[in-house]
C-alpha cells in the first residue's frame, strides 16, 4: 500500500529548513525533504486487542502542516517514533479484528480516537491521569508495548490516516450510527478537540466569548458551544470572507474581519472595550471578552487573545502555539488572567456522567445538533498529495477549510 511518512534525518531537516524558506513546496515536493511517499506493507495487529482499519478519509490537520513545515517545538520530539505515517483524523471501516475485540466486526464504520494512552500501550497499572480518564495527559506515552508516540499518526507501529490501512486498539474505535455520514466522521476528531476545550472551560450564559480564528478548530469551537446549548454571546475574529460566512452559519453573533488597519477598533467596539495608546507599540485594550478561545497559535493571535480579555478573564489556548518571540505577557499578571491550555480529548462530564469526548461528538451529530460535513471542502487521492498540501496551505485561493485524503 502507499503511505505518506515523515522520516526525520538531519540532512533532510537542514536542507528543508534552508530551502523551504524560499520555496515552501520543497517541504513536500523534493526527494530531500522529510516527507516520503512510500510503498509499504500493511500494518499487522500488535496483539488480539487490536483491529485493522481501512481508511475512508484521512484529514489534513493544521498540526500536520506545522510538522511538515518543521515548526514543531523539539519538546515534542521524545513523543514520536520515526519514520511514522502521518494522519490522526480518521474515519474508516474495520478490515480485521483480534480475538479480544469481539465488539467490533469487519465492515463496521468507525472513527478512531488516536491518543495512545496506557490502555492502548498494554500498561497494566495505568498512570494517575489515565485512571481519571484524562487520556490526553497520559504519563506513559513512551512506554508499554508500542514505540513512543502521542497518538496514531506519530507512532511508527500503528500507521496513520495518510495511508490505506492502520491499526488501532479496540478502545480507540467508535462505531458510527447510520445518521452520521463519513464526511461528518472525519470531522469528529477536530470537533472533539473543540468539545474538550469547551466542556473543560464552559462559558456562562451571559458571557461574551471571543473565538480567534476561522479555520477548522475555530469553527468547531463555535459549533460546539451551540451544539451544547450554551446561550452565550460569541464574537469571531476571522481572516477570510468564506470563514466569516461559516462562523455566522454555525452560531457566531458578531464577525470581525482581520483587517490590519481596522480590526483593533472593530473588535474593541464589539467587546465594549476601550483603546488606550501606549508610548509606543500596539494599542492597549481596557475591557474585553469574558473568555477567549485562541485557535490559531501564532504570535499575533496569542497577543490578541491576551489583550482582548477583560480583567479577570480566561484565555483557552487551542492553537498549538510553540516557541515564539514577541508575546507580551504583561496583561496576564496585570489583569489577573486565567490562561489554560487544551490538548486533544479524553473524557468529559456530560449529562451527569463521565463520557468519552468522541462519544459526545457522535451523539451530538446523531441528534442533528451538529453537521460539520460542509467543512470538508476538498478531497484528494493519496497519490495527488502535492496538490492536496498546496490547497491546505493556501486556503484563501481555494476557499479551503478541511482538506482530506481519500485513499
Amino acid at each position: 500500500m502507499k503511505a505518506l511518512q515523515f522520516d526525520y534525518q538531519i540532512p533532510r531537516y537542514i536542507s528543508s529548513k534552508i530551502i523551504g524558506r524560499f520555496f515552501p513546496s520543497f517541504f513536500w515536493d523534493s526527494r530531500f525533504s522529510c516527507l516520503r511517499f512510500y510503498d509499504q506493507t500493511e500494518p499487522v495487529l500488535p496483539n488480539e486487542d487490536w483491529v485493522k482499519v481501512r481508511v475512508k478519509y484521512g484529514g489534513i490537520c493544521g498540526s500536520d502542516l506545522n510538522l511538515l513545515f518543521l515548526n514543531d517545538s523539539p519538546a515534542t520530539s521524545p513523543f514520536v517514533s520515526f519514520p511514522f505515517t502521518i494522519g490522526h483524523e480518521i474515519v474508516g471501516e474495520i478490515a480485521e479484528t483480534g480475538l479480544e475485540a469481539a465488539d467490533l466486526k469487519p465492515g463496521d464504520r468507525v472513527v478512531i480516537d488516536p491518543i495512545l494512552s496506557c490502555h492502548a500501550r498494554g500498561i497494566e497499572e495505568p498512570c494517575p491521569a489515565c485512571l481519571k480518564g484524562n487520556f490526553s495527559l497520559c504519563s506513559y506515552k513512551t512506554e508499554g508495548n508500542l514505540s513512543p508516540g502521542l497518538l496514531i499518526g506519530a507512532c511508527r507501529d500503528t500507521g496513520g490516516g495518510w495511508s490505506s490501512y492502520l491499526v488501532a486498539h479496540k478502545s480507540q474505535a467508535f462505531k458510527l450510527p447510520d445518521a452520521v455520514n463519513d464526511l461528518n466522521g472525519v470531522m469528529i476528531e477536530p470537533f472533539s478537540c473543540a468539545l474538550h476545550s469547551v466542556l473543560r472551560n464552559p462559558p456562562k450564559q451571559d458571557d461574551t466569548v471571543l473565538v480567534i480564528g476561522g479555520g477548522v478548530i475555530g469553527i468547531c469551537v463555535i459549533a460546539a458551544i451551540r451544539a451544547l446549548g450554551i446561550p452565550c454571546r460569541i464574537a469571531a475574529l476571522v481572516k477570510h470572507p468564506f470563514q466569516a460566512e461559516l462562523a455566522a452559519n454555525y452560531g457566531a453573533n458578531e464577525i470581525i474581519h482581520l483587517r490590519k488597519k481596522t480590526y483593533e477598533n472593530d473588535l474593541a467596539k464589539t467587546l465594549g472595550g476601550k483603546i488606550l495608546k501606549p508610548l509606543f507599540g500596539p494599542v492597549v485594550i481596557q475591557g474585553g471578552a469574558d473568555m477567549v478561545f485562541e485557535c490559531v497559535g501564532k504570535k499575533q493571535s496569542i497577543n490578541d487573545a491576551l489583550r482582548f480579555s477583560r480583567n479577570g478573564g480566561k484565555v483557552v489556548l487551542l492553537g498549538l502555539a510553540g516557541i515564539m518571540d514577541g508575546v507580551d505577557w504583561t496583561t496576564v499578571w496585570l489583569n489577573e488572567l486565567d490562561v489554560k491550555g487544551s490538548f486533544a480529548y479524553s473524557t468529559e462530564m456530560y449529562q451527569g456522567k463521565r463520557t468519552r469526548t468522541f462519544e459526545i461528538a457522535i451523539k451530538l451529530m446523531n441528534e442533528g445538533k451538529a453537521d460539520l460535513s460542509p467543512l470538508v471542502t476538498h478531497r484528494f487521492p493519496l497519490e495527488d498529495y502535492r496538490n492536496a498540501l498546496v490547497t491546505a496551505t493556501n486556503k484563501k485561493n481555494g476557499a479551503a477549510i478541511k482538506v482530506v485524503f481519500e485513499p
